[in-house]
This record gives C-alpha cells, structure tokens and sequence, in this order.
C-alpha cells in the first residue's frame, strides 16, 4: 500500500506530484475510481479546495476524468492537451541571449476600418489604436508588430503613448483573455517589411496573426512579421 508523504505545508503542487506519481508508478491504473475528495484532503492533510484544485490540473494534464456525481477516474488512455500561455517577444528574445530592444515606429487612434468591424465585430465608429511596432534582438530587427486594440474594451488603451513599453507586455498585464485565435501565414513583403525587416517587396515573409477576446468582446487584433530564418517550436 502506498505511504503518502507528510508535508509541513502542502501545496496544491505536492498533491499534483503525488496524485502523478500514484497513476504513472501505481496503485492508480488506468480506470481507477480514486476516493472523493474530502476522503483525499484528509488523507493528504490538506484542505479540500488544494485538494480541488489538484484533481483539476491533474484532470487538465489530460490523466483523469471527472464527472459530477459519478467521480473521478484515470482516464484509460491519457490525453494530451496543449496549454496556451501569452508568449512575451522579450523574453524570447532574452531567453536565447540575445539583448532586446524595443521601438514605437506609429500609433494613431482612428475609427474601425471596415475590414476590421468586421473581423473583430465592432460597432460603426468604434474606436481603435493602431500599432507598429519594431522588436529587436542584439540590434538587429527580429519582430514588426502591427497591433489593432479595441478602444471600446479596454479604453485605458487610447490613453496609453506605448512609447516605453511595447502592447505586448501592456495588454499581457492589463486584460485577462478568455479565447485566442491564431493563424499561421506567408504574407508578401509589403513596404513597411521590406523597410523594416530587410525583406525584398512581395517575398514571403512568415507571420503569426493572432486575436484575442474577453467576455465576447474583442481585445485586439496583431499580426506579427518575422524575419527570414526564424524558427516556431513548441512541445506539449
């Protein structure tokens, strides 16, 4: 029978590692029934709502399945999910040693072109902040950001010069997001890419555009320019 660790102080985290553990080494093989929470919580010495959120992040992992009223269970074949955290292009940058450096190249406010009420379903008239922004890493250019911000959902925005700080790291600290949309293109090199990302007029430059909500309205719209040879990974 497995012996259940004491902790000093147990955290949500040491509950995942064990919960974890009892499933990839046993007791708790695929379709095990596991005890109810409060059973759990007394046993692991914690509170019921660490306990909650354990099963949670466990059941998120893609390892168990919970259904109210009839439990939780080991899933028979787990599932993997992918988790979507706000990438910040300076600690992209920073994370491969490089040294980043941002520039405002524009920001006008403006009434909401067509295509974009339509994208971003805004009201006529609506107002929007209108970004390009250029990032850069050990000096030489390695993002142009053209950003749309919905004036209506976040009006702090139309106060906001983004002159020192860029909407990236803004927009990641003032609005939580409730769905994201992203897309993966080649686009040809327009006169601001060629300008800014040396790239030749009509060569396909690689973009990521991606749109984000909160409650149903629109947050904002950006599509991200790289220049050539750059890599997207991910592991999940």
């Amino acid at each position: 029978m497995a012996t259940t660790p004491i902790f000093e102080k147990t955290t949500f985290r040491d509950v995942m590692a064990e919960i974890l553990h009892r499933i990839t080494d046993g007791p708790w093989g695929p379709g095990t029934l596991l005890p109810g929470e409060v059973e759990l919580a007394e046993e692991f010495r914690c509170s019921r709502t660490t306990m909650n959120r354990a099963l949670r992040e466990v059941s998120e992992l893609g390892f168990l399945d919970r259904k109210r009223k009839a439990g939780t269970r080991v899933r028979m074949a787990p599932i993997r999910q992918a988790r979507f955290e706000m990438p910040i292009v300076r600690a992209e940058v920073e994370k491969t040693g490089a040294s980043y450096r941002y520039a405002l190249v524009s920001r006008e406010i403006l009434a909401a072109p067509d295509w974009l009420r339509a994208r971003m379903n805004l009201q006529v008239g609506s107002e929007v902040v209108h970004l390009v922004c250029l990032h850069s890493a050990n000096g030489e250019a390695f993002q142009l950001e053209d950003r749309w911000i919905n004036g209506a959902a976040l009006p702090q925005a139309l106060q906001q010069d983004f002159a020192a700080i860029g909407p990236n790291e803004w927009l990641v600290a003032a609005v939580p997001f409730s769905e994201v949309e992203i897309s993966f293109l080649a686009a040809a090199a327009d006169a601001i890419t060629v300008t800014h990302l040396d790239h030749k007029l009509g060569e396909p430059v690689f973009c990521v555009e991606r749109a984000t909500w909160w409650q149903n309205a629109a947050i904002t719209l950006v599509t991200l320019s790289h220049r050539r040879g750059y890599r997207m990974t991910t592991r999940y």
